[in-house]
């Protein structure tokens, strides 16, 4: 008999909305014979979620991952609960070294403000960075999947300033390798569809009269593509996502956060879409949406992204789908 997965689940910040999420999609989602979750969250968590969570799950309360680890769960049901008094970015980072030596079989995570991480001491900027420092990892790509379209990210959290300094053709080989291999994850339908690599100025630099940035990496880069690999670019960005668009392309390679996240949150909102961590050795699925810090105990929270995450980070473990994208690897074919 196998052994069940185990997943870990980080609830975020202790303010926001991260733990009523977790505890509406855990519910939603039900035990899962060959799965074990890792709950973490704040020992002050309220209980009227917490009482969400027992309605469906045997919940066994320990204070800390190694006591987390030791314990034999004896059914299905159960759900290991640690109530930690860490700073939540210290959960995720726990969560990653954990992950990276294969002591778990992958992680899902609920918002967390980059004021929290800076509170636990970290220089890392986000999510992404923790992890990505964990694992080693100099390239990483933010993927974001929804019902409409799915988008890569080439740069994540950096100053519109440093953009186009930062942007060059190996983050742009590196974006379209983590693009078709988003594009294999997605249903047939979407298999069949291209990948659009934006361009980075208005009207995709207009033939260089609007920058160069197209003509010195965009251009030089789709040239190594055949017309089989079905990648088309640079597209113009301000068109893009226009709906008559979405029946050509499955992914999206945004040369910035906000280039890719802005139509996307806008098309999909906070019902659909989730996130994952191209490029680590290990499995990292994520909410698309922030803290909520307005509505934090409210019972107003949408938890359809977090039943997202949990789903998707549960399938990918189960095929142990590799997520890096050197050029070394091929792409997984894999259907999830």
């Amino acid at each position: 008999m196998k052994k069940p997965l185990k997943i870990c689940i980080t609830t975020g910040d202790t303010d926001g909305i991260g733990m009523e999420i977790t505890a509406k999609a855990l519910a939603k989602v039900k035990p899962k014979r060959d799965v074990t979750f890792y709950l973490w969250r704040s020992p002050s968590a309220p209980k009227k979620y917490l009482d969400i969570i027992d309605g469906v799950y045997k919940r066994q309360t320990v204070g800390s991952w190694a006591q987390a680890l030791k314990h034999n769960p004896s059914s299905h049901k159960e759900i290991l609960d640690i109530a930690s008094h860490l700073n939540p970015a210290v959960w995720v980072e726990q969560c990653a070294k954990a992950s990276q030596f294969g002591h778990v079989d992958g992680l899902a995570t609920a918002p967390l403000s980059k004021t929290t991480i800076k509170d636990a001491g970290f220089d890392d900027i986000g999510h992404t960075q923790i992890l990505q420092r964990i694992a080693k990892r100099k390239t990483v790509h933010m993927a974001f999947i929804g019902n409409k379209f799915s988008v890569i990210l080439a740069t994540g959290h950096i100053p519109i300033d440093e953009i186009s300094k930062t942007i060059n053709g190996k983050i742009l080989k590196s974006s379209i390798r983590a693009a078709v291999r988003v594009r294999d994850l997605l249903p047939r339908s979407q298999q069949k569809k291209s990948i659009a690599l934006l361009g980075l100025n208005p009207h995709s630099g207009e033939e260089g009269m609007i920058g160069k940035d197209e003509k010195s990496y965009h251009h030089v880069v789709l040239k190594d593509y055949k017309k089989s690999d079905r990648i088309e670019g640079p597209v113009v960005p301000d068109v893009a996502f226009l709906e008559s668009k979405w029946k050509n392309y499955a992914v999206y390679v945004a040369n910035y956060h906000d280039q890719g996240l802005i139509p996307f949150k806008m098309i999909h909102g906070q019902h659909s879409g989730v996130h994952i961590t191209m490029g680590l050795p290990f499995i990292r699925t994520s909410v698309d949406h922030g803290t909520a810090k307005d509505i934090f105990g409210k019972n107003k929270a949408d938890p359809s992204s977090m039943v997202e995450a949990i789903e998707w980070v549960i399938k990918l473990a189960k095929q142990k789908i590799d997520l890096s994208v050197s050029p070394q690897t091929k792409t997984s074919k894999k259907k999830v």
